[in-house]
């Protein structure tokens, strides 16, 4: 019987933040050991679920060590990369032969001891395993792409949507490649370009048509030249500071041939000439306030996206600017998710449903971002925090928050959580029992993937970046010391 070994370790590593990313970061999320994993991702839209039925569907056995995934945050502790790696190279070992590997990463993991996660877990597995076993890895559109991935991963495919809808297509193309190399039709290899540029095609979006979707219809033409198996283009994740952060193209051909790496580095002049272009603006604070001020909901609500303070990017879902604009203007019919503080949440569970609170509200990792803010509110709803998203993204995946609270402040309605999540699905609201469709406006700590949730329900939608917050467009404003130079756009136009 084919043998096949699934593991994940995901992790988008914002190196600007302040707050490590350890084994706790992970069971806040996502961690799953041994049959728990089939368990509890088999009927996602995940690749781990999309690995396991490709491998059902051809009666090959699949061992899975371990799954894990953690809300983008400071790098990975090197005691909780240890704890993965070893678990996933033991597995190699104790558990082998195995006729290939899967693996589920992000391709943008930085840890306390090295800056390429993904490329020290795959150098200890190749150690473990042995040149001539094949491996795939798909990888979000957000990597920092290396040459030490490529050259290790024979099969390396990414996301191709952003907000990322097609987790379980990218996994069974991946999973099509292993089947094929395993019966000797192919002998796929990696080959990896990237450019002078810390971020580009537009940051990845999807949405519209721009610089992204244009960059993955020429990777597509790619398809047609003779050997080549797979294209991807990666926005890159430009809050990591190392030394490949940005964005790259990826072509796995038949074989070792130099011009697959010709043809990755053709995709990438295409991505350096659009490097000026935007689908999306971003609008400051106070224009954003006057907007919602005017909203009516008629259509649907006006939803503010809080750009600067994206836990999905590594933020600290705690930053108040946007939520003391939207008080101090006295909003009504209005809704906000998440604010991270357990303090808050527990004074809220403290004192009961229907009670009239004091507190100190958000602000707490670092007020830099917004200060914590005075608030007097009631509590309308309390919650376990735990729901599974409805999707589109990451649909049937189970969502634990912690201890939660609604917390109404004036006219708006304030989702306060106990650990970080970017509100991208609606029951981020649901479960709380707030009915988006009822609200004149709607906030969200997201920059894009909240799109394939809220834009279908939105009568229009704001992304609000206000200068001030960790997963702020600003680049400027942080001090990067270890990434090639010079690059765009902190040396070149």
């Amino acid at each position: 019987m084919t043998r096949i070994l699934i593991a994940g370790f995901k992790h988008e590593s914002n190196t600007f933040s302040a707050v490590p990313t350890d084994l706790d970061a992970y069971r806040a999320r996502a961690l799953y050991y041994g049959d728990a994993i089939a368990k509890q991702m088999r009927g996602t839209k995940t690749e781990p679920a999309a690995f396991l039925d490709f491998c059902a569907a051809e009666g090959w056995q699949a061992v899975t060590p371990i799954y894990g995934d953690a809300s983008p945050g400071g790098a990975v502790t090197e005691i909780t990369f240890n704890h993965f790696a070893n678990t996933i190279c033991d597995a190699a070992i104790d558990q082998g032969p195995f006729d290939a590997v899967m693996l589920s990463l992000h391709g943008a993991m930085a840890c306390e001891h090295t800056e390429d996660g993904e490329g020290e877990l795959l150098a200890r597995l190749r150690a473990a395993i042995g040149p001539e076993v094949p491996v795939a890895i798909t990888l979000d559109l957000h990597a920092n792409v290396t040459d030490r991935m490529a050259e290790l991963a024979n099969i390396v495919v990414a996301y191709r949507t952003y907000p990322h809808v097609d987790q379980v297509e990218i996994a069974t193309q991946a999973a099509g490649l292993i089947k094929r190399a395993l019966t000797g039709e192919i002998k796929p290899t990696s080959h990896v370009r990237r450019g002078a540029m810390l971020e580009g095609v537009d940051s990845g979006r999807t949405t519209a048509p721009g610089p992204m979707t244009e960059a993955l219809h020429s990777a597509d033409l790619l398809l047609e030249k003779p050997g080549v198996l797979a294209t991807s283009v990666c926005a890159g994740f430009a809050k990591a500071d190392t030394h490949d952060t940005g964005p790259s193209a990826i072509v796995v051909g038949n074989g070792s041939d130099a011009r697959f790496g010709v043809m990755a580095e053709k995709l990438m002049e295409q991505v350096w000439e659009s490097r000026h272009r935007r689908t999306v603006e971003t609008v400051p604070i106070d224009a954003a306030i006057n907007r919602a001020k005017t909203a009516v909901g008629i259509g649907g609500p006006l939803v503010l996206a809080d750009f600067a303070d994206n836990p999905g990017g590594g933020g600290y879902g705690d930053a108040t600017n946007l939520l003391r604009a939207m008080i101090e203007a006295d909003l009504r019919d209005a809704a906000f998710a998440n604010i991270c503080d357990p303090a808050a949440a527990q004074i809220c569970w403290e004192n009961g449903l229907g009670s009239i609170v004091h507190l100190d509200l958000g602000g707490k990792i670092d007020p830099r971002y917004g200060a914590p803010i005075a608030v007097r509110g009631t509590v309308t709803a309390l919650t376990k925090g735990q729901f599974t998203l409805k999707g589109p993204m990451a649909a049937g995946v189970h969502i634990d928050m912690g201890p939660t609270a609604v917390l109404k402040v004036g006219g708006i309605e304030v989702v306060v959580a106990s650990e970080r999540f970017q509100a991208h699905d609606i029951m981020y609201f649901q479960h709380a029992r707030i009915d988006v469709t009822q609200k004149k406006v709607i906030v969200v700590k997201s920059s894009q993937h909240f799109r394939a949730a809220f834009q279908p329900l939105a009568s229009d939608i704001i992304v609000v970046d206000g200068g001030g917050g960790l997963t702020s467009g600003n680049y400027k404003a942080l001090t990067y010391t270890k990434v090639r130079r010079p690059i765009f756009p902190l040396d070149l136009n």
